[in-house]
Order: structure tokens, then sequence, then C-alpha cells
């Protein structure tokens, strides 16, 4: 009996450990199947997809629909208009308060003495002279009284037809770069340093070449260190024959060979690039009449134009009359315009020296050299 009790109470113990050991946790269950999910084969948009081939996943996107705008219809400039348009823009960024100003004064209700004297003040402090400013302001206030009303368009109207009518629209402001007479046409540049010459004589070749003229460009400026150098680089770019010696030579001989060998090679214009020299240097300037005396040895100088510094204002004017006296200036080129200078410079250089301002010059650029029209002059002070 007792024997048969033993062997219950082991069958016991072991359903308990079994069932201990059947619910341990970690132990595997069988596997579950998952429920389907619709489109099994196609993965979401921006998911990556691998390539059986490749480690590296690729994202497919939708490329984007690119946005066309439609094409701007362009008005196309006249022939030639482009530095014109260059012109008008550069000045109207450095000088349109001088015009905005005018314009303002003009524009008041009241114009009584004080509002014309403050027109006054603003047209010498651009460089007018007093004597352009009175007659320029004397002429408006009898216009105005004259006219009564003053609209806008009115009053810019009679500023701009004043100030053409001061600066001059009916000079012959034209280059003559013809050969005549057996030899080519010869064009001297001179001035003060720093004011641009030899950077003029290679942008005037260019704009001469550019009109299917053939140019030499002869080195006279024997003083300034690299003043050949700078001219020859020009005379590369632009495809004109350089004629230079060395530093110090004679610049009476540079010219004189520079000319000779233009009526041999037969080209159509000789620019003659002469030192820069202070206009108080009496020496310096009688060397320069010297330069002159002995190109015309051999063909006549067409042109002498004076390049004058813009910026420099009453300065710029004593340097205009010495070299007028010396060498018989034909014609103005005014550099550095759309910097900081005053359009008023063109009005008075011409009064005082009776030349015309033929040439400007815009900026850096090798194409920064445009003739000079006085509308779109006035038009680029003023401003739109």
């Amino acid at each position: 009996m007792e024997y048969l009790i033993l062997i219950a109470a082991l069958v016991v113990l072991a359903l308990i450990v079994g069932g201990v050991m059947f619910l341990r946790p970690g132990r595997r269950r069988p596997p579950v199947e998952p429920a389907e999910r619709p489109d099994e084969t196609a993965p979401a948009a921006g998911t990556a997809v691998v390539d059986e081939d490749q480690a590296a996943p690729t994202i497919e996107r939708a490329p984007p629909t690119p946005v066309v705008p439609p094409e701007p219809e362009i008005e196309k400039p006249p022939p030639g208009a482009g530095r014109l348009v260059r012109l008008r823009a550069r000045l109207a960024r450095s000088q349109g308060a001088f015009g905005k100003t005018l314009l303002g004064l003009l524009s008041r209700d009241t114009l009584d003495d004080d509002a014309w004297e403050e027109i006054e003040d603003t047209l010498i402090t651009a460089d007018m002279g007093a004597a352009v400013a009175r007659q320029i302001t004397d002429d408006l206030r009898t216009r105005v009284q004259v006219l009564g009303t003053r609209s806008p368009d009115e009053v810019r109207a009679m500023l701009k037809e004043e100030l053409v009518k001061q600066i001059g629209p009916d000079l012959d402001r034209s280059l003559r770069t013809e050969p005549h007479g057996g030899h080519p046409s010869v064009i001297m540049v001179v001035g003060v340093n720093g004011t641009g010459k030899t950077t003029t004589c290679g942008k005037l070749g260019r704009v001469l070449v550019g009109d299917g003229r053939s140019v030499l460009l002869g080195a006279a400026d024997t003083f300034r260190a690299a003043a050949a150098d700078q001219l020859e680089t020009w005379g590369t770019r632009v495809g004109a024959q350089v004629v230079r010696k060395d530093e110090g030579a004679d610049p009476a001989s540079v010219a004189f060979d520079a000319v000779k060998r233009g009526i041999d090679s037969k080209v159509d214009t000789v620019i003659v690039d002469t030192a820069g020299r202070l206009h108080t240097k009496t020496g310096l300037m009688d060397e320069l009449g010297k330069v002159k005396r002995v190109v015309e040895k051999q063909a006549e100088v067409d042109e002498v134009l004076l390049v004058l510094d813009a910026t420099t204002g009453q300065n710029g004017m004593q340097q205009a009359r010495v070299f007028a006296e010396v060498v018989n200036i034909t014609g103005v080129v005014l550099t550095k315009l759309d910097g900081t200078a005053k359009g008023g410079i063109v009005v008075q250089v011409q009064r005082e020296l009776g030349v015309p301002v033929k040439l400007v010059g815009l900026g850096e650029g090798p194409d920064d050299l445009a003739p000079f029209e006085p509308e779109a002059f006035v038009d680029a002070i003023l401003g739109d």
C-alpha cells in the first residue's frame, strides 16, 4: 500500500515539473502567419527600393514639372546705341540727385527769390560755373513766369531744353579719322598724368578697328614706367601696330617714327600717346609743342584731343586753358564721367575753350568710350 502511494506522489511531481517547463519565458512559439496586405508588391511613394545588384538604395521621386516663363518682348536699340544706353544708365546712378534736386525746386508751388537762388547754387555746385548758372537761372525764371502753370512734365522739358542749349547741340563732334593727301589721319592725345590718356588711345583704337579702319599706335609717353608696355598690350588686343622705343627716349622722335611708319604702311589712322605733364611745368609744355611740330613735318595733325578727368572740376579747367594755348586743342575727352563727376563740367569746358566734348569715358572696360550726345547726356543727368 505504501508502495502505491509513493508511485502516485512521483507521478504528480512529474506533472508539476512538466507544466512549469512548458510555461517558461523565452520559449519559442510557433510562427503566426501575418494578415495579407493589399498591393504587397508596390512600395509606398518615397521609400527606398533596393536593387539586388547594388548595395545602396535608390530613392524614387517624381521629377518636378519645369516652369517655363513666357519670353518677354525685347525692343532692340538702334544701331550704335549700346554705348549711349550705358552712358545714361551709369550717369543716372551717380548724378540722379542733381536732376531730382533741380526738378524738385522748380516744381514748388511758390518760387520766390530764395528758391531761385537755391536753384542757381545747385547749378554752380554741379560745376556749371557762375556765369552759366546765372544765365540758366534767369532764362528759366522768365519762362516760368510766362507759362504760369508748371506740371512735372513741363518743368522737366524746360530744364532739359535749357541744359541742351548750354551744352551746344549744333557743335561738330565728329572725329577726323579718314586718311587724306596720301597720308593717314593723325590724332595726338594730350593731358596731365592720371587722366587716362593711354587707356583712351587703346579704346579709341578699338573703336576704329571695329569700324574697319587700320590703326597704328605711337607710344610717345616715354617718361612713365610701363606706359609703352600698356599701349602695346592694347595694340595686341585690338589688332593695331605699335611703334615704341626704350624708356626715356625723345618723345618727338617716337612720334615722328610712328607717323613715318603709318605713311609707309598706308594705315588709316595714327594715334600718338604723349607723356602726361603738369600744365604748370613750362619746359614740359614746350616739349609737347615740339612733338606736334615734328609730326607736322610729315603730315598734318588732324585732331588734338585733350583728356580731362571729369572729377577735377575747376582744376581741370585750368589745365584745359594751358594745353589749348600750346597745342591748339580740337576736342575734349572727358573720362571718369560715371563716378563722382558733376555734369556741368561739359558746359564749362566747351564755353572756356570753344571746342566740343567729342568723347566720354564711362569706366574701365574696353568698350567704355562713347561719342558724346548732348540730349542723351542731359537725360542721364535728369533721370526718368
